[in-house]
């Protein structure tokens, strides 16, 4: 049994359901008409891509070939320009699509497999130099370039430090020939027996002689060193077995005031000791004619042993023979023939020297060395040897050795009564007999 309004419920709810139902049919099939229509659009664009691919490629592959029959025939050349112009580099023929486009396309990529570094646009511009400056500000710095590659900048710093090393050798040379040696007061000159001459700096810590050279005066041979109009110097000979027979008085009356005689040699080849020929005579012929009386050796010593001989056999030939004069080491050059001592260096020179002096001051004797110029300054130090007196030999009017001296044999071509021929004479500038 229903109830009176049971029938109009039911009848409301089945339209309601059907509405929905409707509503959803007709939702599902606009959905399904627009995919539908969009799958078609789909279509039809991507058959207009299609189409619009290979008209392209058509074109391009129509181009080519008749860009290629026209440069390899000939038949139109001024068509082949002007397409040669607008077409920059020949277009490979990729062809249509399809298996053959395909692998024409991977030939080409295998004949041009380039990298970075074949790229030639790399070099385009110069690579610049880059230089950092200080500002002076704490942490800050500026950098700046020069507009030039790493090898040009390289370049320019060399070329420029040979200028600056030429500027700086052509102000040395400039200096040079400024600075006359024969003017500075810094450098004498040494001649050599060979005719060489060599400019050498005269030693600072060497004592200077205080000579007045304007105070010497020449009379016949005869040298002599005045101050207030009186001599205060000595007159004197060296002699040998060479000067032959020698009157010793007339020496005497001729002015000549004391005598170095030659005690003996040691052989410059054979190394021996010898005394000299003519010394014994000379010696007493010299003490009776009242002559102030030195001795030199002719030294070949190349050891200081060898030296302590040579002096040591002075010192005993001396026994009981009176000297006031010095006892002078004689080392010279010897002309044309090699000597013992050639072998020596200047140290060992300077060591053989040493010892003879030395021996010879303490026996109590004045001992001194003998030399020239060049060989006084070039074959010895004497900065080591600075307590020993100086004989000079130096033939000429007036004597340029720089440093102190106390004897200078002033020529070997001396001529004074007493003597034959040629004899060497000497001023000596302090009296050793009061010494």
């Amino acid at each position: 049994m229903r109830l009176p309004g049971e029938s109009e419920e039911r009848n409301a709810s089945l339209s309601m359901k059907y509405m929905l139902m409707g509503v959803s049919l007709s939702v599902l099939l606009i959905l399904g008409v627009v995919v539908l229509s969009n799958k078609q659009e789909e279509a039809r664009r991507q058959r207009l891509r299609q189409q619009e691919q290979e008209k392209e490629t058509t074109v391009l592959a129509l181009e080519h070939e008749d860009g290629s029959s026209s440069a390899g025939g000939g038949e139109n050349p001024a068509a082949g320009e002007e397409e040669a112009q607008q077409v920059t580099e020949p277009v490979p023929v990729v062809g249509f699509a399809g298996r053959k486009s395909m692998q024409e396309v991977e030939r080409l990529y295998q004949e041009n497999k380039l990298t970075a570094s074949d790229l030639d646009f790399w070099d385009m511009y110069p690579e610049e130099e880059e230089f950092v400056a200080d500002t002076g500000a704490e942490g800050v710095t500026s950098t700046v370039t020069t507009g030039k590659t790493v090898g040009e900048a390289e370049k320019d710093k060399s070329a420029r430090y040979d200028e600056e090393a030429k500027a700086v050798a052509e102000e040395e040379a400039k200096k040079e020939a400024e600075e006359d040696p024969s003017k500075d007061g810094k450098h004498t000159l040494l001649t050599f027996a060979d005719g060489s001459e060599e400019w050498v700096l005269i030693n600072p810590y060497l004592e200077s002689n205080t000579y007045d050279y304007t105070k010497l005066q020449m009379r016949a041979d005869k040298m002599a060193y005045y101050e207030d109009g009186r001599s205060v110097s000595y007159l004197g000979a060296d002699l040998s077995k060479y000067n032959g027979d020698v009157d010793f008085r007339a020496l005497k009356e001729s002015g000549i005031e004391f005598v170095m005689l030659r005690l003996g040699a040691r052989g410059y080849g054979s190394g021996q000791i010898m005394l000299d020929e003519k010394f014994d005579e000379y010696m007493n012929k010299a003490s009776e004619a009242g002559l102030e009386i030195g001795v030199y050796f002719f030294s070949q010593a190349i050891t200081a042993e060898e030296a302590v001989e040579e002096s040591n056999f002075i010192i005993q030939t001396l026994t009981e023979r009176n000297i006031t004069y010095p006892v002078a080491f004689d080392m010279e050059y010897v002309q044309n023939d090699k000597a013992r001592v050639e072998i020596l260096s200047k140290e060992e020179k300077t060591a053989v020297a040493r010892a003879f002096l030395e021996n010879i001051k303490a026996a109590g004797y004045k001992p001194m060395i003998y030399g020239t110029k060049e060989w006084l300054i070039k074959e010895i130090n004497l900065t080591k040897l600075t307590e020993y007196d100086i004989w000079l030999s130096q033939q000429k009017d007036i004597p340029d050795y720089p440093y102190k001296f106390q004897m200078w044999e002033y020529t070997t071509e001396g001529e004074i009564a007493g003597v034959d021929g040629d004899v060497d004479l000497n001023i000596c500038f302090v009296d050793y007999a009061e010494k």
